[in-house]
């Protein structure tokens, strides 16, 4: 049975069972002032779905067409992130272990060298050079053999990374691996140097046999789009050009770009940053699996889970999420998939929300056109995380509307904190206001309309009506 299947098997037995008591309040008319944002939206009132639920009561303020199945685009995450603190524990981390097979002399390991992969969703660039240096600090320069990626521990189908929406570049599109270095994302550095009429670019991770240009002209134009003034070339594994000039205005910049074979990230960025620390290797990089006879020699760890989640729900990382997804897969059945992943989670959603109508989800981070959650099931999820043990880790990794992560530009001046979700055709939010009066309520909307995009004053009405800034 295929994940597909299983997942939509799961949904479709649950379709119709309220997301909490009976006796909550039916569907109620929208508040005047969300009605009016709809309008000039140009968004139909049927497009919209809501839930206002007091954390500490079971009676809901508002429901509007609650139990209907929507996209909910980056919301998704929270269903990841709650399903991870309660299985896992907030102080859970992940190991990248180093094992060595055969023998040192005068400062040469003759033998190969392995790295396994466990998942980890922040083992940048930094945390790399940390290992790579760990090892040489054994007494190890020089490997009279290979350095070997175990990336086993997930199973993950090769994917096309712009096929999700023909943006190969972008760093939201990187697909999760077991050994997952920088998102597989390269940092380019600009800056620049009026002395010598050229920007500097500076790379990180290093990437063994990929060449860049280490300068581009400055130009005097306006800082407004520097990237397509650069005319960038990623097209080529083994090259990186810039046909085009930056301006002198935009000062320091940094532009994150996905690697176009990310397939073959691990194993050059691996390789590039042992030559940087001037190691040697007589072999390759190459994935492979860790002998019995191999010893553990040292080993990274992560941060915590609590941690990896604030990063996840403030900047919406979607990699990360994956990374998350696929290890509570791994951590039920040994292998990370997409089939393990979903079992776990409905597993999970039937012991503890066995009255909720369960997500019907195919990733852990919501990037997905066949994800569905209702803004009931949501709201029933988020009520019930409110009384458990993970409550504070999971609330203090949602943007705080108005100050931080992706509700820094919101108009809405409320006390919230309130995870949002983006895609064309869908936008949400999901989580906790704050009310002039004390209390604190659930706030889930989800709006699923190809004019989505312009719903963003719906949210914020709503978000004031909630806590009782406007009572229209």
């Amino acid at each position: 049975m295929t994940w597909r299947l299983l997942s939509a098997l799961f949904y479709l037995v649950a379709v119709g069972v309220c997301a909490w008591p009976a006796h909550a309040q039916p569907t109620q008319t929208l508040p005047i002032s969300v009605q009016d944002a709809l309008k000039m939206a140009r968004l139909p009132p049927e497009a919209l779905s809501v839930v206002v639920l007091p954390v500490h009561a079971d009676t809901a303020r508002l429901t509007y067409q609650a139990g209907e199945a929507r996209n909910p685009a980056s919301l998704m995450k929270l269903v990841t992130t709650a399903a991870a603190l309660d299985l896992l524990g907030p102080t859970f981390t992940w190991r990248t272990p180093v094992f060595l097979e055969g023998q040192q002399r005068d400062g040469v390991w003759h033998g190969n060298v392995y790295l396994k992969g466990s998942g980890d969703p922040r083992l940048g660039v930094e945390q790399l050079w940390l290992l790579m240096r760990r090892v040489q600090a054994l007494g190890i320069r020089q490997i009279q053999g290979d350095i070997v990626l175990d990336r086993s521990v997930f199973s993950i189908p090769a994917q096309d990374p712009g096929g999700f929406d023909g943006e190969p570049f972008r760093p939201y599109n990187a697909a999760p691996d077991a050994l997952l270095i920088n998102f597989k994302t390269v940092r380019l550095q600009f800056v620049p140097d009026p002395d010598h009429q050229v920007a500097r670019v500076h790379m990180e991770p290093p990437l063994a046999e990929v060449k860049w240009p280490t300068t581009v002209p400055l130009s005097t134009a306006e800082c407004s789009d520097y990237r397509a003034g650069l005319k960038a070339d990623f097209q080529q594994p083994l090259a990186i050009s810039f046909a085009g000039s930056y301006p002198l205005s935009c000062g320091e910049k940094i532009w994150q770009v996905a690697y176009i074979d990310p397939a073959q990230f691990a194993s050059r960025a691996v390789l590039g940053m042992w030559l940087q620390l001037g190691g040697q290797l007589s072999g390759t990089v190459r994935d492979g699996a860790i002998p019995s006879a191999a010893k553990t020699v040292l080993s990274h760890e992560s941060p915590t889970l609590a941690e990896v989640v604030r990063d996840i729900n403030k900047y919406s990382n979607n990699v990360m999420a994956d990374q998350v997804f696929l290890t509570l897969g791994a951590q039920k059945s040994g292998i990370g998939s997409s089939a393990t992943a979903a079992e776990s989670v409905y597993a999970w959603w039937r012991e503890r929300l066995p009255a909720a109508e369960p997500p019907l989800l195919d990733k852990g981070s919501g990037l997905s056109r066949e994800a569905r959650i209702s803004a009931q099931s949501l709201a029933a999820l988020l009520h019930w995380s409110w009384a458990q043990g993970f409550m504070p880790e999971l609330v203090a990794s949602l943007p705080i509307n108005g100050l931080d992560g992706t509700l820094k530009r919101s108009k809405s001046t409320a006390m919230a904190h309130l995870k949002t979700g983006s895609l064309r055709d869908v936008m949400g939010i999901a989580g906790y206001v704050d009310a002039a009066n004390g209390q604190r309520f659930v706030l889930v909307a989800i709006v699923n309309h190809a004019n989505a995009n312009q719903a963003r004053p719906v949210m914020d009405a709503l978000i004031d009506w909630t806590a009782g800034k406007n009572d229209r």
